[in-house]
Formats: C-alpha cells, structure tokens, sequence
C-alpha cells in the first residue's frame, strides 16, 4: 500500500477544509472536518488509481518558514 500527502487548508469563505494531492491530477476534495476530509480523498485517491499508478507531476516536501518585511 502506497502513501500519499495531501495538502490541506480551511476555506474562510465556506469554513470547509480543502485538501488535494499535490501532482496528482484529480486528487482533491473538501469537507467540514479533517477526519470525513480524509476519508473523501483516499475514496477519491482509490478511485484514480484503479486506472493505473499515476505519474505524479510534483512532490509534496513539506511547509518551510519565510521570514519578509
């Protein structure tokens, strides 16, 4: 079993979490918690991959800190 990360933020517009697959097209869904969040993007992640093991276009690293101003 493969593991994905996901990117996820809180939409302040609709107050719903937002999360997609970062390079993975089609990989992304929302929710009012983190918890239902997950469980929509692995059925989402699921369903992309029964055609086939996709080629991710990006990799996500991680949040780095910038300091500016």
């Amino acid at each position: 079993m493969k593991s994905y990360t996901p990117a996820v933020e809180p939409d302040p517009e609709t107050g719903l979490f937002v999360g997609y697959v970062p390079g993975f097209r089609g990989a992304h869904s929302q929710a009012e918690s983190l918890d239902e969040l997950q469980a929509n993007l692995r059925e989402v992640v699921c369903m992309l991959l029964e055609d086939g093991e996709p080629k991710l276009d990006a990799e996500f690293v991680g949040p780095q800190s910038i300091a500016a101003g």
